[in-house]
């Protein structure tokens, strides 16, 4: 392959992994350009209005599945995973999640997003691989991607063998589960393609029946407006009156189809540090979150994903937490103090916060 300088492909592919694995990625794997068969499944998704108000969904269409006209000249995506539970996660970690969920006054953050913004390390370390990669071979067309175009990441991942399409539509894999980010490398070289892997979901509907309000309609099929990762981050209105009450105590993101996975139990620790759980969003109470003005939100939330929701957003979810926590039968004590602290924002409140403050008073009627 001349264009690569001489180096064998293989060889090369082998260099590309020894790369990532330095950076951090767990694994590597090379998918060509041709997502044809996603093509439909994308356009009934669309048609459907899964996408809820995330209209850049909308407005990418088919782009998604057209790597070749997102960046011209890509003829191979080099995808990578890297895995984020965090390092001090005990054995039972599943089992601990639940319990969480369990306590009512306790704030529940996905646990992707109680570390590090996750966009920041690993376009980093992307940009690093690739930067190796151009070394190697010299100046070639790349693009670095995660999660920030219209890409169909697990779609990329399943072809490259990173894992499969799972029932709740993440890519799994046999020996890390779904506790990893995607992230892809577009290049105008042709690198040696890697073996995609059969799926291993069977006949298991774990995730489809664990959903609180299933969001899942069907296998492989999500219907976004009724996710709470949806409604908790990606959604900026009213949370819709019939949703409130399953959304519990989560104030940022959902788990509940991962920690009913029983590939899970393979998860890989992270190997970095940036995915280590920070203390305020790790077991504080809705009590103490809510007490936060915006000021302390934004610097509490520095280089996190939370950031970005923006402090009206979060004070909407914790109001929504905090009825549920009412109406779940906290002590006697906790519920005074969340109602006390409710009443205490509702003048102030703008007319969005104001109605789900209202709501949260009246759960514990």
């Amino acid at each position: 392959m001349s264009v690569l300088r001489g180096l064998e492909g293989q060889a090369l592919l082998a260099q590309l992994r020894g790369w990532a694995l330095a950076e951090g990625f767990s694994q590597i794997g090379v998918a060509d350009v041709d997502l044809g068969s996603a093509e439909a499944g994308l356009q009934s998704w669309l048609l459907n209005g899964f996408h809820g108000s995330m209209d850049y969904m909308a407005r990418h269409g088919l782009k998604r599945a057209r790597p070749a006209e997102l960046v011209p000249g890509t003829v191979r995506v080099i995808t990578a995973r890297l895995d984020y539970l965090p390092r001090a996660a005990p054995a039972e970690w599943q089992a601990a999640e639940w319990q969480r969920l369990s306590r009512p006054a306790e704030a529940v953050v996905s646990i992707y997003a109680r570390g590090r913004d996750y966009h920041k390390v690993m376009r980093n370390r992307l940009q690093r691989v690739a930067d190796r990669l151009a070394e190697a071979v010299g100046p070639f067309g790349h693009r670095v991607f995660t999660d920030s175009a219209p890409v169909l990441e697990v779609e990329l991942a399943a072809k490259s063998g990173i894992g499969w399409r799972g029932k709740h539509t993440l890519a799994l894999h046999r020996e890390g589960g779904s506790m990893f980010f995607l992230g892809e490398i577009y290049v105008d070289l042709p690198l040696p393609l890697t073996e995609p892997v059969p799926p291993h979901c069977g006949s298991c509907s774990a995730c489809i029946d664990v959903c609180p309000t299933q969001a899942i309609v069907a296998p492989y099929r999500l219907d976004a407006r009724r996710c709470i990762s949806y409604l908790t981050i990606e959604h900026d209105g009213p949370i819709p009156l019939e949703l409130r009450a399953a959304m519990g105590n989560r104030i940022y993101g959902c788990d509940d189809c991962q920690l009913a996975c029983p590939w899970n139990k393979y998860a890989q620790r992270a190997p970095l540090p940036d995915f280590d759980a920070r203390a305020p969003l790790d077991g504080a109470t809705l009590a103490e979150l809510w007490r936060w003005d915006e000021a302390e939100f934004l610097r509490r939330t520095e280089g996190s994903a939370i950031r970005r929701i923006g402090h009206a957003r979060w004070r909407r979810n914790l109001a929504v937490a905090m009825g549920n926590a009412l109406r779940a039968g906290v002590s006697a004590e906790q519920g005074e103090g969340l109602r006390e602290a409710l009443q205490s924002e509702r003048d102030a409140a703008d007319v969005l916060l104001r109605e789900h403050l209202d709501w949260a008073l009246s759960q514990g009627d």
